[in-house]
């Protein structure tokens, strides 16, 4: 192929695939290395490049001739580099590669090369399971091809690495598939077997080698030196438009506003190197981390080395008393309790079990997501580790540097999605706009001073000096003011954010996602009671759980659980302490003897712990339980499992039981058909729609499992089947007192709260009720989709919640249930299996139902995340509230996410909440709108100032004359500067309207104000100035010299009085309060400072005194009437500017707008809902199944 190759990264795969490689990877399969919706980092264009020396020759000679233009030039634009001094060639010879990512940015980075020795990663810890593994890292499943893993030109040269480092990444070049792949995709095909056979470790060569191949186990953040900083912060477009202005005011002899602007600049410069310096410094010493390792090698041998020099394979030991996690590692032998805060800003340390080993273990391929349980992450705290069966806690580190959790995270904050808001575009188009003016009055004033006969460097002087006085230096300082304001304002509140860009995209919240517990309820959750059975049926609920008889359902209770003692401290899952408390049962933890559990006497067996009932006293009368109850091994809880079991033994008995917790139609659906109740859907609806929080418990004997060890090789599947149910553990969660008023004040501001919860279906919906999220009076509608069978295609039924068994569809269907809607409010839920059938076979009508769901409920993490996302692609903006644990990747797709979080600043979301409650939800978008509206009105304020001083120099140039040195500066930083710097003060106002703020810059609204106040400065100017020559005392300037030679005279001291009068009324008429912000005398500093600077207007007007007057260059005017006129057309001026904005305010432009034609709205979500708001019959049918077409299924997949 000729040119430059595009190349795409697959998003699973992460891999950089070649447009033609179908002759390399054999059969490709359909849709193979093309851009997937939901794609990661990954999905990327990279085009390879080789440098050749005539082209670098040739650069740097045209560098010397543009003077380093060329060099500036490339440092903006690095790809335009690349492509000069290199020419297009096949990715496998590139030494340069220019990336474009997802978001349409360019990057380039070169190529490095490794020579990597003898070794090769065919020596994997898997031993002989390499071929299956490798064909799975290659992606090609011929097996006498799959040798090759990344052995590379290996005829030609000595296995040369070929890779490149993005974002911290390292993407390395493999030759099968004609591709720089993401390093990690070498471990992606690792099974659990494999990696329980990597106990023995890796041997030196084998370590040196991978070494290579994986770089250093490092989180490298770059923390540049101030030389550097200052050279690229000097080189933005901004800085050299400073210099150039500087540049041009020292020629024009105007050396004060020279110097003052200097110096303003090096401070502000200053400032802005250390902030970025400390910031990167604090993330540095975030992702720094070094700690000694024991690490296992194949001859039996320990040794410690430093984290650094880990790799993906290495056999690592645990110390008992914890540590801090160096690299992501699977855990092999022992458990540990782990503190995760870091990474999810969850304070309740986590359980963490062996990898599961044993007969499915060879075909079960290990992925951190799925056997995250199982997994010790980069960066959380190992608080302890216990080891059974006389070994060391073991674990095989699975990721290293950027690849792990934490280097995810730090990679997140390093490398940020990019904050697309129109605002800040518009903000661009509208200074190239104001450029377009300068140029047009450069034009003017040429013409003007060629006439006026001015020599020529005079002209070309004063033709630039135009530009940089349209263009305001202090722009974009001045426009962030409201957003630094307001983040402050939050801090107060203890909301803490990490992106500031972001606080300006909450003015626009549409709808808000909430998760249910721990946000909308309460945290803890508090038994409400026991539902047994008897003869399979349901008993009357028990309230005290201590009370119930020995036997299964009480031995249930107080060993299914995952709580560990921390220095006798029972820690673990509050629902799990709640329970084991209600029983009155505690906890024992095994001590170790010489690294062995002790054989206790009483089970005949080890124990992991041992669960003891109360003391005597403590217990019922008629109930006494003495016998303990030891566990010998546990499952721990998951969210795509839904449940949790554990392997318990009774003294005398041989044989051990299984208990099992967890979602009740999971529980039930593991159990024999025989043994549950046939009003098990009637009674789990009886309790789930009052809102209480079910789980199912279950239990069977095993015959198999005797001792400690049998019990560590047991698959979890064979352990959760063919169960007897035992009953319901009934849950209260109570809804936080402020939850229902904020979602009361949200729906009526019409911003739309949606809940997202991993729970029951009709608990959720009660919840939603309770909180006011469904009104009395709204419906619901259960969305129910049935995924397709082998005979049927996929279905989906909309019931109303009245008939609707809950989770099931109702069985028999009455002729009149299936009338149409009535068209009052209605509000879909619908579950995380209908979610992922409506995704996968209904794409037409996924938008239709998004539009109206209201509940979703049993949704797992990643399901989270793509509502979010699903829900973006119909234009809304979306806030995502959540307590950080599972919502991780939905905090971090919502375009607003906050975290409800102990720690200060959650790196798990822009927003982070220190008070646990969704009151800071209207608090953030209250602030995103007052900073909305602020960072308007200072930016229409800057560029009022740059039209006002350009019309005025304009009318000064015409007659030969400027403003003085002096007048520049009090302008510029006495008015100007500290106007604009105070005026983002204004905090914003008490209640949330149903009103948005403006989002687009280039509006009827905002261009309409700025045309109209243009058009009253011009006349007010140009009056003024005719006023004065028209009076009788008025002796005309010299105009055979030109400024500062002819100053003072009557024309500037005139157009300065009336111009300064004119900055202060834009200053007053852009500082709006209704109905964002609070009105402007409520902020005093602002006040105090307009009413100090119109005193000093009004003084420089009518007395002049000495120092000032000779300061200012200002003439003296003796006729006090004509200074009282002076004054009279300020006021008019002033009366004219507010009487103008308000009427823009209330709906000039709306009369306007109601002449043209109604556009149709650019929100997806605005046009369908007017669309379902018209259809006849009402949307949705009720009772009746529609069928997912197979050639539409077939084309969604």
């Amino acid at each position: 192929m000729s040119g430059a190759i595009p190349r795409f990264s697959c998003a699973g795969k992460g891999c950089n695939v070649m447009s033609d490689s179908s002759r390399l990877l054999g059969n490709q399969q359909p849709g193979y290395g093309t851009l997937q919706r939901d794609a990661d980092k990954s999905c990327m264009e990279v085009t390879g490049y080789q440098t050749k020396t005539w082209r670098v020759a040739l650069c740097h000679t045209c560098s010397v001739l543009t003077a380093g233009l060329l060099l500036v030039l490339f440092h903006w634009k690095p790809s335009l580099e690349v492509q000069a001094k290199c020419k297009p060639c096949a990715l496998g010879q590139a030494d340069w590669v220019i990336i474009r990512d997802r978001f349409g940015q360019c990057f380039t980075t070169r190529v490095c090369t490794e020579v990597l020795g003898e070794g090769s990663l065919e020596h994997h810890p898997g031993a002989k399971l390499e071929d299956r593994r490798s064909s799975i890292a290659i992606g090609v499943s011929d097996e006498e091809e799959s040798r090759d893993t990344i052995r590379l030109h290996e005829k030609e040269e000595k296995n040369i690495l070929r890779y490149y480092l993005f974002e911290g990444m390292r993407y390395i070049w493999i030759e099968r598939r004609q591709a720089y792949c993401k390093v990690s995709i070498l471990d992606e095909g690792w099974t659990c077997a494999d990696l329980h056979l990597s106990q023995a470790g890796l041997d030196q060569q084998d370590h040196n080698t991978r070494r290579k191949i994986y770089g250093p186990n490092l989180i490298e953040v770059p923390v540049k030196s101030y030389a550097r900083l200052l050279v690229e912060e000097v080189l933005n477009p901004f800085y050299i438009f400073q210099v150039f202005s500087i540049v041009l005011w020292v020629c024009d002899a105007y050396y004060y506003y020279a110097a003052c602007i200097f110096l303003i600049s090096t401070i502000s410069l200053g400032l802005s190197l250390y902030e970025t310096r400390k910031q990167s410094a604090t993330l540095q010493n975030m992702a720094k981390m070094s700690v000694g390792v024991r690490v296992h090698r194949p001859s039996g041998e320990e040794m410690v080395v430093s984290s650094a020099d880990l790799v993906p394979g290495d056999c690592i030991s645990l110390p008992t008393d914890g540590m801090l996690v160096p690299c992501d590692a699977a855990l092999l032998t022992g458990e540990c309790m782990v503190n995760e805060s870091m990474l999810t800003g969850e304070s309740v340390p986590v359980m963490k079990t062996p990898l599961p080993a044993g007969s499915q273990a060879a075909s079960t391929i290990y992925s951190p997501k799925e056997h995250r349980r199982h997994t010790l992450f980069c960066g959380t705290q190992v608080i302890q580790a216990k080891s059974y069966v006389g070994r060391e806690v073991l674990a095989v580190v699975t990721r290293t540097g950027f690849c792990t959790a934490k280097g995810d995270l730090i990679s997140s904050i390093l490398y940020p999605k990019p904050v697309s808001f129109k605002f800040y575009k518009d903000a661009v188009k509208f200074v190239l706009f104001l450029a377009i003016l300068a140029f047009i009055g450069t034009l003017y004033s040429i013409l003007i001073l060629v006439k006026n006969q001015v020599p020529v460097g005079q002209i070309i002087i004063r033709a630039l000096d135009l530009v940089t006085v349209i263009v305001p230096p202090a722009l974009p300082a001045a426009m962030t003011v409201g957003t630094i304001y307001a983040q402050n304002r939050l801090k107060k509140q203890g909301i803490f954010c990490i992106s500031p860009p972001r606080i300006n995209l909450c003015g626009k919240i549409r709808l808000v996602c909430f998760d249910k517990t721990g946000t909308l309820t309460e945290e803890g959750l508090d038994v409400w009671g026991v539902v047994p059975l008897e003869n399979n049926h349901f008993m009357p609920i028990v309230h005290e759980p201590r009370c119930l008889p020995a036997g299964p359902l009480l031995y249930s209770l107080a060993t299914c659980h995952t709580i560990s003692l921390l220095r006798t401290q029972p820690i673990g899952d509050p629902v799990d302490l709640k329970m084991v408390e209600s029983t009155g049962w505690h906890l024992e933890m095994m001590e170790e003897e010489e690294g062995e559990l002790p054989a206790f006497q009483q089970f005949g067996t080890k124990v992991l712990a041992v669960m003891k009932p109360p003391p005597e006293e403590e217990q019922p009368r008629d109930r006494k339980h003495q016998s303990p109850v030891g566990i010998l091994r546990r499952f721990p809880f998951s969210s795509s499992l839904q449940r949790m079991s554990v392997l318990v033994k009774l003294p005398g008995e041989a044989s051990a039981h299984v208990y099992i917790k967890g979602a009740p139609e999971m529980v039930a659906s593991l159990c024999r058909k025989e043994t549950v109740p046939v009003d098990f859907s009637q009674m789990l609806r009886h309790y789930t729609t009052d809102g209480f929080r079910v789980l199912g418990l279950a239990c069977k004997p095993l015959s198999s499992v005797t001792t400690f060890e049998e019990a560590l090789q047991l698959p979890r599947d064979s352990v959760e089947s063919s169960l007897t149910f035992l009953g319901f553990l009934v849950m209260k969660n109570v809804l936080k007192p402020e939850s229902a008023p904020v979602i009361h004040l949200l729906r009526n501001a019409n911003i739309r709260p949606v809940m997202v919860t991993g729970d029951n279906m009709l608990t959720a919906v009660n919840v939603a009720k309770s909180c006011r999220m469904v009104e009395p009076k709204e419906r619901v509608i259960f969305v129910n989709a049935s995924p397709p069978s082998h005979d049927k295609p996929a279905a989906l039924k909309f019931i109303l919640a009245e008939h609707s068994q809950g989770e099931e569809q109702p069985e028999v269907l009455h002729q009149q249930d299936s009338c149409f809607l009535q068209p009052q409010p209605c509000h879909f839920a619908l579950n995380g299996k209908s979610f992922a059938v409506v995704c996968e076979h209904f794409t037409d009508l996924l938008p239709k139902i998004l539009i109206r769901a209201t509940v979703f409920a049993r949704m797992s993490p990643d399901q989270k995340t793509q509502l979010v996302c699903s829900l973006q692609e119909l234009n809304y903006c979306v806030g995502m509230c959540g307590d950080g644990a599972n919502d991780c990747g939905a905090l971090k797709a919502a375009d607003v996410g906050i975290s409800l979080s102990e720690a200060e600043a959650s790196v798990a979301s822009p927003f982070t909440s220190r008070v646990a409650n969704i009151e800071c939800v209207p608090t953030v978008i209250r602030e995103g709108r007052c900073s909305l509206v602020t960072s308007f009105g200072v930016f229409k304020y800057m560029a009022l100032y740059s039209l006002v001083q350009f019309v005025s120099v304009l009318l000064l140039y015409t007659i030969n004359t400027n403003l003085s040195d002096f007048q520049f500066l009090f302008f510029d930083l006495i008015i100007t500067t500290t106007v604009a710097v105070l005026m983002g003060r204004t905090g914003p106002a008490q209640e949330l309207g149903v009103e948005r703020p403006q989002g687009a810059l280039i509006s009827i609204l905002v261009l309409g104000s700025l045309l109209l106040q243009t058009a009253l400065l011009i006349t007010v100017q140009v009056l003024s100035y005719f006023i004065t020559i028209s009076q009788s005392w008025y002796v005309p300037l010299n105009s055979t010299v030109t400024a500062p030679q002819n100053l003072p005279n009557y024309e500037n001291t005139v157009l300065f009085c009336v111009t300064g009068f004119q900055y202060l009324i834009l200053a007053v008429a852009m500082s709006k309060g209704y109905p964002f912000r609070e009105p402007l005398y409520t902020n005093v500093l602002f006040l105090v400072v307009l009413i100090l600077l119109f005193g000093l207007m009004i003084w420089l007007t009518l007395y002049p005194l000495g120092f000032p007057k000779t300061l200012l260059k200002l003439q003296g005017i003796d006729d006090l009437n004509f200074k009282l006129l002076l004054l009279g057309i300020a006021a008019l001026n002033f009366f004219a500017a507010f009487v103008l904005e308000t009427a823009l305010d209330h709906g000039l432009l709306s009369c306007l707008r109601k002449l043209r034609r109604k556009k149709v709205s650019k929100k997806l979500f605005k046009r369908l809902e007017k669309e379902l708001s018209q259809q006849q019959p009402s949307w949705p049918p009720l009772n009746e199944p529609l069928f997912a077409t197979p050639k539409m299924s077939i084309a969604v997949r």
